[in-house]
């Protein structure tokens, strides 16, 4: 059964969590800012919308950043009330984007991902270039509504990308746990702890490394993402190496492990490929469901190395 997280602030230094970004943003004029969400570029976040009636986009991904390719852009539906936050999905989206100076670029559909995640609370993403670094704009239409949004994206990203040398930091196992107790916040503790991350990456053998803090997780999808993968690797176990990172030193405060910390992960859950030589082939965050999992294994097993 999906372990259902606890959403408790990142440790990460961001000045407003996903979790009360979420539950203070039921409006118009949502603002993300690269790996960040704040509430500065309208002067605050919208009001919470009455009686939960409302239903708005959300951008989920976390650390877009200017560049000419392609990137992975995703978001969630939700819908705010005085109790909460609801999670929709089902209705189709399509959104676009309007660059800074430019004209609004066409609408294009977006992909509901939900197999693996938990029932209601898909994931919306489709592939975007996001070319200049600065202020966009966006707009996700559905059920006869037009939800926006405005990014500021940075020159570049936060977190390492494909193409880059993956950092050879170690990760805790359970013979060397770092300073980190406990290693692992699933229940039971997940086996994807038994190598360190420096002693694999570069090693010849691709490596799949999953950041996630299941019993402490900001955006809600990290004991989802954990189980999905501890269910799709079977065949692909002989070829690539799994290694699981939790995100915090202990379960008490909000200091990151040193592997986090070494990684510049701006939230989480993150889901790395890693080829044989050590350069990253793929990456996923926030929420990502079995496809996307299983594609990014794919092109690491198929990469050269």
């Amino acid at each position: 059964m999906p372990r259902e997280p606890v959403p408790v602030p990142f440790g990460a230094p961001r000045p407003l969590s996903r979790r009360s970004f979420l539950r203070a943003s039921a409006g118009a004029g949502l603002a993300v800012v690269g790996g960040s969400l704040l509430a500065g570029l309208d002067g605050g976040l919208p009001a919470l919308a009455a009686e939960g009636k409302q239903t708005v986009a959300i951008p989920f991904s976390s650390d877009l950043y200017a560049s000419p390719d392609p990137q992975r852009f995703s978001l969630v539906l939700q819908r705010g009330s005085a109790d909460g936050i609801k999670f929709v999905s089902g209705p189709k989206v399509q959104v676009r984007f309007r660059p800074p100076g430019g004209a609004w670029q066409p609408y294009t559909a977006l992909r509901l991902d939900t197999e693996g995640l938990p029932k209601g609370r898909g994931v919306y993403r489709n592939d975007f270039t996001f070319g200049q670094e600065g202020i966009w704009k966006g707009q996700a239409k559905f059920s006869g509504a037009t939800s926006s949004f405005r990014m500021q994206l940075p020159a570049a990203a936060v977190a390492p990308v494909p193409g880059m040398a993956a950092p050879r930091a170690a990760s805790p196992t359970t013979t060397d746990a770092l300073g980190v107790n406990p290693i692992c916040t699933a229940k039971p503790e997940c086996p994807l702890h038994t190598v360190s991350l420096a002693d694999v990456v570069g090693s010849g053998k691709p490596v799949a490394a999953l950041f996630a803090t299941p019993a402490l997780c900001v955006s809600a999808y990290c004991g989802p993402v954990l189980d999905e993968l501890l269910e799709v690797m079977g065949p692909y176990e002989d070829r690539v190496q799994f290694v699981h990172v939790d995100i915090y030193k202990s379960l008490t405060n909000s200091v990151l492990s040193p592997t986090v910390e070494a990684w510049k992960l701006p939230s989480e859950p993150w889901l790395y490929g890693i080829d044989g030589a050590g350069t990253i082939t793929g990456r996923l965050d926030t929420a990502f469901g079995k496809a996307e999992m299983v594609a990014l294994l794919d092109g690491v097993v198929a990469s050269p190395s």
